[in-house]
């Protein structure tokens, strides 16, 4: 399936999640989430609206916000909170995989390494557990 398919059938599922909530589909909630399921990044609310607002001139912050908390409330859409950095956003239904955050630039880069994972695990086992789920980030500065 090529991205524009992809896009396509997450924001199809976007869009069913908020028609189980009883929310109508108008024209600025479909633009954003059309924005939503074409990001290849973390967007926030803001960068959203900028987005969908060329699909919905009249778009309000307030409707982005409510959207997107209802997105979340069904499960298809998650909060990311980096600290200093306002809340951003991503699909739900994407593999596993952790963040590393540039502290100058504010760029998200998502990443995924075995040996992280695998020494999780070891030392949730160590101490009896196992993990349901977890969430790594990095914060980071580029080298000179």
């Amino acid at each position: 399936m090529d991205s524009d398919d992809h896009a396509t059938a997450r924001a199809s599922e976007f869009e069913t999640a908020l028609r189980r909530a009883g929310i109508r589909i108008t024209k600025q909630r479909a633009a954003i989430l059309r924005a939503l399921a074409s990001a290849d990044d973390h967007p926030d609310a803001p960068a959203l609206l900028e987005r969908a607002r060329e699909g919905a001139p009249g778009l309000s912050l307030a409707t982005v916000y409510r959207t997107l908390s209802e997105l979340q409330a069904q499960g298809v859409v998650l909060k990311l909170a980096f600290e200093g950095e306002p809340a951003r956003f991503e699909p739900a239904d994407q593999s596993h995989h952790d963040h590393m955050i540039d502290v100058d630039t504010g760029e998200v880069i998502e990443f995924t390494d075995e040996r992280i994972e695998r020494l999780q695990a070891e030392i949730a086992a160590a101490h009896g557990y196992d993990i349901v789920r977890h969430r790594l980030d990095l914060y980071v500065k580029k080298r000179d």
